[in-house]
């Protein structure tokens, strides 16, 4: 079995207990206008172009079939829509330049990579993480690297925004050991809003998984004009406060780092009007989030 991925990040620390491998997996069902990961939306493999490394070598012109490639007033110009994401120009492109996202992997190659880093999982409590994108476009293949990596002992957990029917994510539960759900909004308007899609599924999803025991955590990214406001928050939590196998709630703060992946995939990025929050702001929506006993992190 194959799945495409456009990241295996080693030594992480913010996707869980411990130290942890969290395998990143391209496709993903919501459109969030301030998605840091742009480069997992899409399911497809796409390929990367920093202009700002090309050297005008030229290789990326002769080795590619279809022009993607051309110099327009003396500088080098890449066409998208005739690109059929061969990978030539990439494998040329010794300046980085180019750079593909997106690798298709067998579940043997994906095991043999999370296992590199075993002594460090045993040593931390640590383990293996997948996210994206979302974990549940590819349910399959997801459902194939926990089946291996609980056969190996490893402790799991997956990142969802939980957009999919109830069977799909059941079917990963008994191969997960902890799930990290995020919550963008309880109003169902503008939660379609800000994320192309109804928040009706999600909801279900998580009320379901707060009858079963497995630990959750919920993850709430904070973003200007979407729910940064007490009340929204103050919501949020209503709605979990009474789940008794939260482990705790995350306010993850907006922020920008991801706006040159939007250009550097020939994209708008939409959320360019907004700031990051102030530690002072993201503080007060803790506090009203403490209030209700729920125990509060900040990202």
């Amino acid at each position: 079995m194959k799945g495409t991925i456009f990241n295996i990040q080693r030594f992480s620390v913010h996707d869980g207990p411990g130290i942890r491998t969290t395998v990143f997996l391209k496709g993903c069902s919501l459109h969030c206008f301030w998605c840091q990961n742009p480069e997992g939306i899409r399911l497809k493999p796409e390929i990367m172009f920093f202009p700002d490394r090309c050297i005008g070598c030229g290789r990326c012109f002769t080795v590619c079939p279809r022009g993607a490639h051309v110099i327009q007033e003396g500088t080098h110009v890449y066409l998208r829509q005739k690109c059929i994401v061969c990978g030539k120009c990439t494998e040329t492109c010794y300046a980085g330049a180019l750079i593909p996202t997106g690798k298709s992997m067998t579940v043997d190659e994906v095991v043999k990579e999370i296992l590199r880093d075993r002594v460090f999982y045993e040593t931390s409590d640590g383990g293996v993480t997948l996210s994206g994108g979302e974990p549940l476009v590819q349910r399959d293949f997801s459902q194939a690297i926990l089946e291996r990596c609980k056969a190996e002992e490893l402790h799991t957990a997956i990142e969802t925004a939980a957009n999919c029917q109830w069977i799909d994510l059941a079917r990963l539960l008994p191969v997960t050991d902890i799930i990290m759900m995020d919550i963008k909004h309880l109003n169902p308007d503008k939660h379609c809003e800000v994320t192309g899609v109804s928040n009706k599924l999600i909801l279900e999803n998580i009320r379901r998984l707060a009858q079963t025991s497995k630990p959750i955590i919920i993850r709430v990214p904070v973003v200007p004009t979407v729910n940064d406001t007490p009340e929204e928050i103050g919501a949020i939590i209503q709605f979990v406060e009474a789940f008794q196998n939260l482990q705790y709630l995350e306010l993850l703060p907006f922020h920008r780092l991801g706006e040159s992946k939007y250009h550097n995939l020939g994209l708008d990025y939409p959320a360019s009007h907004l700031k990051t929050l102030t530690k002072e702001k993201m503080s007060e929506l803790a506090a009203r989030a403490k209030e209700s006993g729920v125990e509060v992190r900040i990202g």
